[in-house]
């Protein structure tokens, strides 16, 4: 069985940036690896959670809560550990922390070229909702610290 536990910038940071890279692909500032790693840690709240192979990150999920409603992020597992439930227990885990802090609802968004997880997430019982998501990027925000 594998681990899942919060996530130590000591331990974890190189693993969380090589998994992200791999699986995500990313390729905007606002989302560069090293840059969300730092501003969850800002927060502070607890809700970044790891699973691990020995000392190896195979999986990461981040959660955020505002008092109302809780969002699931960067939800990944390494290509080698997929199929063996480990996304369904990095989901779960997330839930149980938002859950115990309050929140009434859980909410999570996929991007437009990645609708092979929608079966997934309604496994787990979320569901396509009528909603239009805008997003507005603070760019004076947006440092990357790798440049």
């Amino acid at each position: 069985m594998h681990a899942i536990t919060e996530y130590s910038n000591e331990h974890h940071r190189l693993g969380v940036i090589a998994l992200w890279e791999s699986v995500f692909g990313y390729n905007t500032a606002h989302n560069t690896p090293s840059l969300a790693i730092d501003k969850k840690l800002a927060a502070s709240d607890g809700l970044f959670f790891v699973a691990l192979a020995g000392d190896a990150v195979i999986g990461t999920v981040m959660a955020g809560y505002d008092g109302h409603r809780g969002w699931l992020y960067s939800v990944a597992v390494h290509s080698a550990h997929q199929r063996q439930g480990i996304g369904a227990r990095l989901i779960g885990h997330a839930e149980a922390a938002l859950t115990a802090r309050g929140c009434m609802k859980i909410n999570l968004q996929i991007t437009n070229d990645n609708e092979r997880v929608i079966g997934f997430y309604e496994a787990l019982g979320y569901s396509v909702e009528p909603r239009i998501s805008m997003g507005k990027k603070v760019e004076s925000n947006i440092v990357n610290p790798e440049r």
